[in-house]
């Protein structure tokens, strides 16, 4: 503590124990509300001297900043010292101040425990301590003992324990705010007893339990905010008897069962969240009958059926019923709306085309239709929509082209990605003058890019990326003035790229398979122009030349692709490895042939790697990213001993070795060296996988460069690798469904996050998955394909992609190109691996069996949960067992197309995750 803040304690000492209850009255000594005021300021750090004010030299406050007195008596009424800045603790000084009315003190840092007396103060009607650093549980007492008490705001602390039981003690409470702290358990029987409520928050905490019945009772409540907690069971019945209920929020729980009809009784209310719980059934029609609903939000439920039709004729404002299993066509009704602003009918299952009566929504601001199965083209109508500032249709199956009607200048937002869209961006989309946010990419567009784009300066955000565009990029791009992301990676596209300082420095991961593109940033001189690749489409048996077009779903034609993909895969195996294996003994002959660079060019220096600079062109680079000590504790010959291996894979051989600081460290010897990029190119492409972290990744560490052998260095795994785990452990050593589980998420996640850098893993198998010391997945071998451009898909496809059972069909397909949707057919085979316990590929005889043939045979025939391992640990549940094998088995689909993204399988495999407490189904 302060000196200062000593010597005004040890005075007030002395003048507390003579001041006894003198109360208000001006005297020869201070008056009780001077003397309590420097209590509090003695008890707080002040920084920004807000309080310099304050002298106990003063007869009276009032003049004091932050302090207001009664006119009439000159006692202290009101303290409001919010965003002061103020820490420290809550001392009792304020305690004298018997005329209090109003306490703020929020949005400060001050800590420890809040005294019960406070609530004592027999004036006191407001108290808002939010947004400070009290911890503990609310004092008992605090609403209990009540006198005057009418608006109590404890929000954005870190208060926990339960509910103080005597809160609905507390008769004269209007407001009480108690959210985002972490209090737990139910919620108190009686609060609903405070029947001269008007706001109730309790939200973002941990409360649990089912809401207890008698919510009626609070007939002047106008507010109620429970969202963020962990409660359960269904809707009491008795919701709708609340007459004045304005505003509900029950998002964000575990409530469930089906939308109590009481509901439509609450005439009043405008604004009705029950999104992200477990409620079921049909979304019911008399939501439409309730006169002043502007906001509803039923996201992330369970609903189905199909969508009524008073979404777009009642008077509600913005509605969203994302996110649950609706289906069927979306009509229109013919009177529509006239106050509509915002539809999000996103992930769900609607089907059908896109209605043109849309357009007559005058003042739909925004329209969600994404990850749908929607069909046919865009109707141009919507896109002249006056009003429309976000319009969503990314993940449908649409096709056509994108109408040259577009032109909205009020659209902010334009999501088109992952349909069939063909031809030409039009180049009306340049009077978009409003427009932020473009995304056009994974479709089939054509042409160049549209110079007109360049005339939108409101441009942050544009992915063009995974079409067939062509040409140069318009030069005035440049001079957009807020642009922040320029994706157009995977297309076709030729020239340089334009200057200015964000083309200078936009990722390659933007710009990469452009064949075309050349410049600094791209390290190659525009001395011509590359022809342009041909794409071959895998599911045609035209002209191979001809454009890559959708494949229509059921088409007799499709399904015969599919059959000969298959053949193709399953007759061609032996071959393609066989070609393999010969291509990469002829290449790793090459690297030990006598007039090659040999590994002697590692340094030995003191038992390590040296690192010390050198001008001779066989002296090894040794890199460690992240700092800390780089120096082995072993010698040369322990790094590459065999007595150090830890396994061989596609792309090398693995050791272990330890670092001087005592860090164990995994040591990848790349066995293709000849076929390494350029020491600048092999660094570039490394320091990139090192910037990669995630908590389900290997993380690379460093690597050692010569230009006959390079180590990649990647932190220590202990647990092994997942197919030993599977198939070579013993009985007792087996895996639980939460193991598998939770190692399956862990895959998705990780892929999903080398899928967001534009990074295809290529070499996903069982044994590339790594277990650490508590279980958690780790995915090694990402990238690497990066870093061996002269390999072509056959290499791959054989050295890669060793075990057949993991090799997504198009790899049989020399010129379609290869995408992201190549590790999600390896994850899904991963996923029926790991839930049956059985190779993806068996021989038995003459006979081989597939894993996904025997899976999807078993699921046809109903009997899907004969497949899940024998030897898995313990119980599982049913309702999780089927929906992740079906997962398995669609992302195992030959179409590439018709695969999730893996984003999207994260979410699903959140989504089919039930609850901790969950009845688990024993079978076998």
């Amino acid at each position: 503590m302060r000196p200062l803040a000593l010597l005004v304690l040890a005075h007030l000492a002395a003048l507390l124990a003579v001041a006894g209850a003198k109360g208000g009255a001006a005297g020869g000594g201070l008056n009780d509300d001077v003397l309590g005021l420097i209590v509090f300021k003695a008890d707080v750090s002040d920084p920004e001297g807000r309080l310099a004010t304050w002298s106990e030299d003063d007869e009276r406050p009032c003049a004091w900043d932050g302090v207001t007195c009664e006119p009439r008596t000159g006692r202290v009424s009101a303290l409001s010292l919010a965003g002061f800045g103020l820490s420290g603790k809550l001392g009792r000084g304020l305690l004298r101040l018997e005329a209090l009315q109003s306490l703020s003190l929020a949005h400060n840092n001050l800590s420890g425990d809040v005294p019960a007396e406070l609530a004592r103060l027999p004036a006191l009607q407001t108290l808002d301590l939010s947004a400070n650093a009290f911890t503990g549980p609310i004092p008992e007492g605090l609403f209990g003992r009540c006198r005057a008490l009418r608006d109590v705001s404890l929000a954005g602390n870190a208060f926990s324990g339960d509910i103080p039981q005597d809160v609905g003690a507390c008769a004269t409470l209007a407001s009480l705010n108690l959210s985002s702290n972490r209090l737990a358990g139910a919620l108190p029987s009686d609060i609903w007893s405070l029947n001269a409520l008007r706001t109730l928050d309790i939200s973002g905490n941990a409360v649990t339990g089912d809401l207890p019945i008698g919510i009626s009772r609070m007939f002047n409540l106008r507010e109620l905010n429970l969202r963020g907690n962990r409660l359960t069971g269904s809707l009491p019945d008795d919701i709708g008897d609340c007459p004045l209920l304005r505003s509900v929020d029950l998002g964000s729980n575990s409530l469930a069962g089906n939308l109590p009809e009481s509901l439509r009784r609450l005439s009043t209310c405008t604004y009705l969240d029950l999104s992200s719980n477990e409620f079921t059934g049909s979304v019911p029609t008399w939501f439409g009958e309730m006169a002043s609903l502007e906001v509803l939000d039923l996201s992330g439920n369970k609903l189905s059926g199909g969508l009524p039709s008073w979404v777009f004729a009642s008077g509600v404002q913005w509605v969203s019923v994302s996110q649950n299993t609706l289906s069927g066509e979306v009509t229109l009704p013919m009177n529509v709306s006239s106050v509509l602003q915002g539809v999000d009918l996103s992930n769900n299952a609607f089907s059908g085309v896109i209605p043109s009566e849309i357009s007559k929504l005058q003042n739909l601001q925004s329209l969600n239709m994404s990850w749908n199965s929607m069909s046919g083209s865009i109707p141009a109508s919507i896109l002249e929509m006056k009003s429309l500032e976000v319009l969503d249709l990314t993940a449908n199956r649409l096709n056509g082209s994108i109408p040259a009607a577009i032109g909205g200048e009020s659209l902010k937002e334009l999501r088109l990605g992952k349909n069939f869209l063909t031809s030409n961006i039009p180049a009306q989309i340049g009077n978009c003058s409003a427009l932020a946010s473009l995304n056009l990419s994974h479709n089939n567009l054509t042409g160049a890019i549209p110079e007109t784009i360049a005339n939108i300066s409101s441009l942050e955000i544009v992915d063009l990326s995974r079409n067939r565009l062509t040409g140069g990029l318009p030069k005035q791009l440049s001079n957009l003035p807020h642009l922040q992301q320029f994706n157009i990676s995977h297309n076709q596209l030729s020239g340089d790229l334009p200057p200015g300082s964000f083309f200078d420095t936009i990722p390659l991961s933007s710009v990469s398979d452009n064949p075309g593109l050349c410049g600094a940033k791209l390290n190659s001189s525009c001395t011509g122009v590359l022809p342009k690749p041909i794409v071959l489409n895998p599911n045609t048996s035209s002209d191979p030349i001809s454009p890559t077009e959708p494949v229509p779903d059921g088409g007799l034609h499709h399904k015969k692709a599919i059959l000969s993909i298959s053949a193709l895969v399953a007759i061609g195996a032996a071959a393609l490895i066989a070609v393999g294996v010969i291509t990469i003994t002829v290449l790793n002959f090459r690297v030990r042939t006598p007039g090659s660079h040999s590994a002697a060019v590692l340094e030995l220096s003191d038992g390590y790697l040296s690192q010390s600079p050198t001008t001779d062109v066989n002296a090894g680079k040794l890199v460690m990213f992240g700092g800390g000590n780089p120096e082995f504790s072993a010698s040369t010959h322990a790094l590459l001993n065999k007595d150090c291996e830890l396994g061989r894979g596609g792309f090398g051989t693995v050791y272990k070795t330890t670092l001087r600081d005592g860090q164990p460290v995994a040591i990848k010897k790349l066995t293709v060296s000849s076929l390494v990029k350029s020491q600048v190119e092999f660094e570039r492409e490394v320091k990139m996988l090192g910037k990669l972290r995630h908590r389900n990744l290997v993380a690379l560490k460093g690597y050692y460069w010569t230009p006959s052998l390079q180590l990649l260095i990647y932190e220590f795994v202990s647990g092994g690798n997942l197919h030993k785990q599977l198939h070579e452990s013993s009985t007792t050593n087996c895996l639980s469904w939460k193991e598998r589980f939770d190692t399956v998420l862990g895959i998705a996640r990780s892929l999903a996050h080398l899928h967001r850098h534009d990074i295809i893993h290529y070499n996903l198998k069982s044994s590339n998955i790594l277990l650490d010391g508590s279980g958690e997945a780790k995915v090694g071998d990402y990238g690497l394909a990066k870093l061996l451009p002269m390999l072509d898909r056959y290499v791959l496809s054989s050295k890669v992609q060793s075990a057949l059972g993991y090799m997504a069909p198009e790899f049989a397909c020399r010129t379609v190109k290869i995408t992201e949707k190549c590790d999600v057919y390896g994850f899904g085979v991963l996923i029926l691996e790991i839930l049956t316990g059985r190779t993806p590929v068996e021989y038995v005889e003459d006979d081989v069996i597939v894993l996904c043939d025997v899976v999807r045979a078993a699921l046809d025939e109903g009997k899907v949960e004969e497949c899940v391992d024998e030897r898995l640990c313990g119980k599982f549940p049913l309702e999780e067992a089927v929906p992740i094998i079906k997962l398995g088995l669609v992302c195992t689909s030959q179409v590439p197309s018709n695969r999730p993204d893996m984003s999207e399988v994260v979410n699903i495999l959140e989504l089919i995750r039930c609850p901790q407490d969950s009845p688990e189904t024993e079978l076998g």
